[in-house]
């Protein structure tokens, strides 16, 4: 699959409410970056709201549109995880997990009625979380000596580069992701300097 230059998501924790014939959906969103994140969110939701009725939740993590989990909790089948997914994902945002915390209030709203209320808790918590748009970095590594950090720092710093990990000491090695817009030309200054060994590395 090839990888899009930029990608949306949130850095702030965001929340909205909707209220259909009584029931109450709050739903928040977070930024997330694994699945042990989205757990632990999910468990401090359940802390923070003990009395609703319902927790039920979509998340979306990385590039590769194969990581993401949809959860009813308790609603009847595809009236809530799938609706909020289509959110996340009509907005085309990833590293994020939207939670749907339900009071009940008395009355069934029916499988329409649900589906438009998860799918519209959902829609408007990403409309008060701003999205921000990043670069999608290929990770990189790079060996060097010492005597040419100022060097390599000055390439990575110009052409936005994130530094992953590094370890210093005489010999130095560092990670990077690398915006994959400017690959290539951060690839040929890095190649312009003597004797560093730079190589992709590996993602599972």
């Amino acid at each position: 699959m090839e990888l899009p230059d930029y990608y949306n998501t949130i850095e702030k924790v965001g929340t909205a409410e909707f209220k259909d014939r009584g029931s109450r959906f709050i739903a928040i969103a977070y930024p997330v970056k694994t699945v042990a994140d989205c757990k632990q969110r999910i468990a401090d939701i359940k802390k923070e709201y003990p009395k609703a009725r319902h927790y039920c939740f979509a998340y979306r993590l990385g590039l590769d549109n194969n990581q993401f989990r949809v959860s009813d909790d308790g609603e009847p089948s595809g009236t809530a995880g799938r609706p909020i997914l289509g959110q996340i994902d009509s907005k085309n945002v990833t590293d994020i997990i939207i939670i749907v915390v339900r009071y009940f209030g008395g009355t069934l709203l029916g499988v329409p009625g649900l589906i438009n209320a998860y799918k519209t808790a959902a829609s408007l918590v990403l409309q008060v979380t701003p999205l921000v748009r990043k670069p999608v970095l290929i990770p990189y590594q790079i060996q060097f000596d010492y005597t040419q950090m100022n060097e390599v720092m000055t390439v990575v710093k110009h052409f936005d580069c994130e530094v992953i990990k590094q370890e210093l000491q005489l010999f130095c090695n560092i990670e990077i992701g690398i915006p994959k817009n400017r690959l290539n030309e951060t690839l040929m200054r890095l190649n312009d300097i003597r004797n560093i060994t730079l190589a992709p590395v590996k993602t599972l």
